[in-house]
C-alpha cells in the first residue's frame, strides 16, 4: 500500500508496504470525445437517440443472476454477529424523510460516549450496496455507524425518483449527524465520515459547511461536479457539454407538458461485443449477485443530471483543514485522478493511499483489498 501523507501542509512523505494483488486487467481510461460521466456513468453520455434508454427504471426482478467475479473476498452483504443492526429514518432539513441503518457493536459500553461514523453509498445506489459493508466492518472495530439512503434513492423520500440533487445529499450527510447526535451512547464531539464513490464528493460538500464532522475519508471517490463537466481526463468538449444542456433542457418542455421521465447513463442493463472495460466493471458488482440490489437501477432522470455541471466539491476543500482528511484509490482506478486532485487541493492534515492492484470498483466490496486496517486507524487517531 502506497500511502502519502501531509500534516504540516507542507512536507509530504512517501512509505511502501510490500502487498501487492493481481488483477484480471487494467482499467483503460476513456478516450478523446468518450465522457464517462460519474461513478455509474461509464458508458459514456448517451446522443440524442440513447438519451430515452431506459425509459423508466428497472425493477430487475431476474431470477437467475449471474455470480459475479467474487475474487479476493468480495462480500458486499457481509454481516457480522458482533454487531446489531436497526433500521432507522430522520428527517433532513427539507423535512424528507432519510432512511438508514444503525450499527451498534454488540460489546460496546452504552453508558459511555462513543465515537461514531455516517457511510455514504455510491452514486445511484443504495446502501445495500457497499456502504452497509464498510459500516459493519467499522462497527467491528468498536464503532457506532450509520449508512444511509441519499434522498430520491433507495427507501428514502424525494420525488421524481432517482433524482440528482447535489444540495440535498450533502445535507443528508448533516441530517445523520443530526440523528447519531442524538444517541445517549454517542459523543457529539466524536462523529466522522466514510463517503464511497460520489458519496466521497457529497461528504466533502457537508464537511466543508458542517464543522461537526471531524475526519473525513473516502474511498474511490469520483468528483461528480468534475466527472460530468469534464469527462474522465477532461475527455469532455465545451460542445459536447452544451449539446448534454440542450438535451436535458429540451426534456423539460416535454416532462412540463405531461411527457414520459427520462433516465439517463449508469449501469448497462446488458453486455455486448462493444462494452468497455468500465462498463464491464460497473455490471459486474451491479448486474449480478455480487452486488445487485431490486432497490436501485443506477439510472439518474435526464434532467436533473446536468445539475452536476454546477457541482464543484473542492471549491475551498482546503477549508475543512485542520480536521482530517483521508483519501484511499486504486492503483488502477479509472477514478483515480479525483482522489489525486482532492488531496493536492486539500489544506493540512491529509493521506492519500493507494491500494496496489486495485480497481475503481474493486473497493467497494473486495475485503482482501479495502484497507480497513487504514480506515480503522485514522478514525481512532482522529475522533479521540
Amino acid at each position: 500500500m502506497n500511502t502519502k501523507s501531509d500534516t504540516a501542509g507542507q512536507a509530504t512523505t512517501t512509505a511502501s508496504a510490500g502487498r501487492t494483488v493481481a488483477r484480471r486487467g487494467l482499467i483503460k481510461r476513456a478516450g478523446a470525445g468518450a465522457a464517462v460521466l460519474g461513478v455509474l456513468f461509464a458508458s459514456g453520455w448517451p446522443s440524442a437517440a440513447q438519451a430515452s434508454t431506459p425509459s423508466a427504471p428497472m425493477a430487475h426482478t431476474t431470477p437467475n443472476l449471474p455470480p459475479g467475479d467474487t475474487s479476493n473476498g468480495a462480500d458486499n452483504f457481509y454481516t457480522s454477529d458482533k454487531v446489531t443492526v436497526q433500521k432507522v429514518s430522520f428527517k433532513n432539513q427539507y423535512r424528507m424523510n432519510v432512511a438508514g441503518n444503525l450499527f451498534v457493536p454488540k460489546n460496546l459500553n452504552r453508558r459511555a460516549k462513543n465515537p461514531a461514523m455516517v457511510v455514504g453509498h455510491p452514486m445511484g445506489a443504495v446502501k445495500e450496496q457497499s456502504a452497509n459493508l464498510y459500516a459493519t466492518k467499522m462497527a467491528e472495530q468498536g464503532f457506532v455507524t450509520m449508512s444511509l439512503d441519499l434522498s430520491f434513492w433507495g427507501k428514502s423520500d424525494g420525488q421524481p425518483r432517482n433524482a440528482v440533487s447535489p444540495d440535498v445529499y450533502a445535507e443528508d450527510f448533516s441530517a445523520a449527524m443530526d440523528f447519531l447526535r442524538t444517541r445517549a451512547f454517542v459523543d457529539k464531539e466524536r462523529i466522522g465520515a466514510i463517503g464511497v464513490c460520489g458519496s466521497g464528493s457529497f461528504v466533502i460538500s457537508a464537511a466543508k459547511i458542517d464543522p461537526r464532522i471531524k475526519a473525513v475519508a473516502t474511498v474511490s471517490m469520483y468528483d461528480m461536479g468534475a466527472a460530468n463537466r469534464d469527462g474522465l481526463r477532461k475527455s469532455v468538449t465545451l460542445e459536447q457539454r452544451k449539446d448534454i444542456l440542450k438535451q436535458a433542457a429540451q426534456q423539460r418542455d416535454v416532462e412540463f407538458a405531461g411527457g414520459q421521465t427520462e433516465y439517463t447513463s449508469g449501469t448497462p442493463e446488458q453486455l455486448n461485443d462493444n462494452s468497455t472495460p468500465v462498463e464491464r466493471e460497473f455490471y459486474d458488482f451491479y448486474r449480478t449477485a455480487r452486488g445487485y440490489s431490486p432497490n436501485t437501477t443506477t439510472h439518474p432522470t435526464l434532467t436533473s443530471n446536468v445539475k452536476f455541471m454546477n457541482f464543484y466539491p473542492f471549491a475551498d476543500i482546503q477549508t475543512i483543514s485542520p480536521r482530517p482528511m483521508l483519501f484511499i484509490t486504486g492503483e488502477k482506478a479509472h477514478s483515480r485522478e479525483f482522489s489525486e486532485e482532492a488531496y493536492r487541493l486539500a489544506g493540512k492534515a491529509k493521506e492519500l493511499v493507494i491500494v496496489p492492484g486495485a480497481g475503481h470498483v474493486d473497493l467497494y466490496d473486495r475485503v482482501n483489498l479495502i484497507p480497513f486496517d487504514k480506515l480503522t486507524t485514522f478514525f481512532r487517531n482522529n475522533l479521540k
